[in-house]
C-alpha cells in the first residue's frame, strides 16, 4: 500500500479553493462544482494525499447539489469528527491520512445502501477514471467495476 501524507509540496498545488476548502474547513457552493452531476465510473482520492476515498459505485444523486456517496471506498482512509461549528452538530468526514476537510456525513441517505449519505465538497477530490486507474496507480480498485459489469 503507498504512503499517502501531507506535505508542504502537494499544499502548495492546490488551487485557492482546494486550500480553502481542504485545509481551512471552507464549504464549496452547491451545484457549483466539478462533481456533484459527476457519472463517469471511477475512484475519487483526496486532492492532498491521493489516498483512496470513494467510488462511483456508491455514488448517488441527492439533490444537495454536492457528490454524495453511500460510503467510503476504504474506510481505513476516511475518519468522522463531531463538528459544532454554525450552530449545529453535524459529523464531519476528514481523509486519515492527509487531514483534509471532505464534507460531512448525515443520515438521510439511500435505505437500502445503509442509510447514509457522505456530502463532499468537489474541491478536496481528484477523479480518476475507470481506464485510468492502472496508470495511476490504483489498479487493485479495476475489480470493483468488473464485478459489477459496469467496465
Amino acid at each position: 500500500m503507498p504512503a499517502y501524507s501531507k506535505n508542504q509540496e502537494t499544499i502548495a498545488r492546490l488551487t485557492p479553493e482546494q486550500f480553502r476548502v481542504t485545509q481551512q474547513n471552507a464549504t464549496e457552493r452547491p451545484f457549483q462544482n466539478a462533481f456533484w452531476d459527476h457519472e463517469e465510473p471511477g475512484i475519487y482520492v483526496d486532492v492532498v494525499s491521493g489516498e483512496p476515498l470513494f467510488s462511483s459505485l456508491d455514488k448517488f444523486e441527492s439533490g444537495c447539489g454536492w457528490p454524495s456517496f453511500t460510503k467510503p471506498l476504504a474506510s481505513e482512509n476516511v475518519e468522522e469528527r463531531v463538528d459544532s461549528s454554525h450552530g449545529m452538530v453535524r459529523t464531519e468526514v476528514r481523509s486519515s491520512h492527509a487531514d483534509s476537510h471532505l464534507g460531512h456525513v448525515f443520515e438521510d441517505g439511500p435505505r437500502a445502501q445503509g442509510g447514509l449519505r457522505y456530502c463532499i465538497n468537489s474541491a478536496a477530490l481528484r477523479f480518476i477514471p475507470l481506464e485510468e486507474l492502472e496508470s495511476e496507480g490504483y489498479g487493485e480498485y479495476k475489480k470493483l467495476f468488473e464485478d459489477t459489469g459496469k467496465e
